[in-house]
């Protein structure tokens, strides 16, 4: 599970695959744009202006982003149970 996610202090830029594998199955705006190598701001700005890459979830005042979703848009595809590059 990423840093932020797990209530942890994020490791500053993009992130690697292993990290990107890692995550649970939704995750918030600002780990999905570090997934992507963009800031909070950009993401909630993309996401407002529907330019988001990928599908959002927005539940009561929170915004989750599926993971899975996410994966395909960085070319990391799900096989068995485990998620490889490709």
């Amino acid at each position: 599970m990423a840093a932020q996610e797990a209530g942890g202090q994020a490791s500053a830029g993009a992130m690697g695959l292993e990290e990107l594998l890692a995550l649970p199955a939704t995750v918030n705006v600002t780990t999905a744009g570090r997934a992507l190598g963009i800031g909070r701001d950009k993401a909630y700005e993309l996401i407002r202006n529907g330019k988001f890459p990928v599908r959002t979830l927005p539940l009561g005042g929170t915004v989750r982003v599926p993971t899975a979703e996410l994966w395909k848009v960085l070319g990391v595809e799900q096989r068995r149970g485990s998620a490889v590059s490709t």
